[in-house]
């Protein structure tokens, strides 16, 4: 895959860059939604902690007594193409199958939020506004850029190996980069004299703890202690899931990756099942995103618990000083235009 995607990158960036440039503009003039916006992208193929960055301004705008929805493309869901309403902040209207499965996580871990999928961003934002909220975050947005918005934050690893959709020029759109603790001082300091009105803010990536999916019960990392682990994650990049795993003192006896956004299919369940079978595994521990897909086939796991872990980030007060100068400049009140 990586090698698929490196092969991809050039003509990524070569679209991207026709996009934003003038010409791109002029073709495409960027629309203005009957709500204020903020967008939450990186420059790479791959994860890179948007979503738990989507879940914190989510919670964020929330403390600033806004109503705010997540506008998100549903990526493999069956309601990519055409649009639909996975939460409407009351109830869950749909499934992971149809909402996607990042949708539908943070529709359950954030049920008071709007969750409206779709590639038309604009139309989404619309049904949002006519459902009453009043803010609403884009994610995976930065490269949307037939939506205006009111305020773009990227995410940026610069020790990632991953393949660029976008050349780093690109940072000059943004307002806000959220730059991973541990990269090279001289990549940070050669970006802002390049573009010296950005903000640059440092993140880290942490676990939030462990819950049993079948109750959504908080757990003690020591619930764990002693058993044989089976560790399972089908997203971006697996290494970072374990690594946080061993982070955290926990070392599973068996890992299995599996690629992004893996639906979990009845022949990867066996594979599972016999695994923990031959090797008398007592826990499975997985991610979020990928315990929703187990949901509903608990049942195949009678002898075994499964244990989610929450990923979140460390983020600085001053990154939530800057979006909250943003969104509310005078307390409570429209975004900063």
């Amino acid at each position: 895959m990586n090698w698929i995607l490196r092969f991809y990158s050039p003509f990524s960036r070569l679209v991207c860059r026709i996009k934003a440039s003038p010409f791109g503009r002029k073709m495409a003039p960027p629309k203005r939604a009957p709500l204020p916006v903020i967008s939450v992208g990186n420059l790479t193929l791959g994860g890179s902690e948007k979503t738990p960055l989507v879940v914190e301004l989510l919670g964020f705008l929330s403390g600033l007594d806004f109503r705010p929805a997540l506008v998100t493309r549903g990526y493999k869901g069956r309601w990519e193409i055409n649009g639909g309403i996975l939460s409407d902040g009351r109830r869950l209207l749909g499934s992971w199958q149809e909402g996607g499965d990042e949708p539908f996580m943070i529709a359950r871990r954030f049920p008071q939020a709007g969750i409206f999928v779709g590639k038309d961003r604009l139309s989404s934002c619309r049904k949002a506004k006519q459902l009453g909220f009043d803010a609403a975050v884009i994610d995976d947005g930065f490269q949307h850029l037939r939506l205006a918005r009111d305020l773009d934050i990227v995410l940026h690893d610069p020790r990632s190996q991953s393949a660029l959709r976008e050349g780093r020029a690109a940072f000059g759109r943004a307002d806000i980069i959220l730059w991973k603790k541990g990269g090279p001082a001289g990549d940070r300091m050669r970006i802002e004299a390049r573009h010296p009105g950005i903000r640059i803010h440092e993140y880290s990536v942490v676990s939030k703890g462990l819950r049993l999916l079948e109750t959504q019960e908080r757990q003690s990392a020591g619930a764990l202690e002693g058993k044989k682990i089976l560790a399972v994650a089908g997203i971006a990049r697996p290494e970072r899931f374990f690594g946080l795993l061993e982070e955290s003192g926990m070392r599973p006896d068996i890992r299995m990756a599996f690629p992004d956004h893996h639906a979990y299919p009845p022949a990867t369940l066996e594979k599972i099942l016999a695994v923990a079978r031959k090797k008398r595994i007592e826990a499975i521990i997985t991610t979020e995103k990928d315990g929703v897909k187990f949901l509903d086939r608990l049942g195949l796991f009678a002898r075994l618990r499964i244990y989610v872990m929450d990923i979140g980030l460390d983020l600085p007060a001053s990154f939530f000083e800057s979006v909250r100068a943003a969104v509310a400049p005078s307390g409570r009140g429209p975004f900063q235009r």
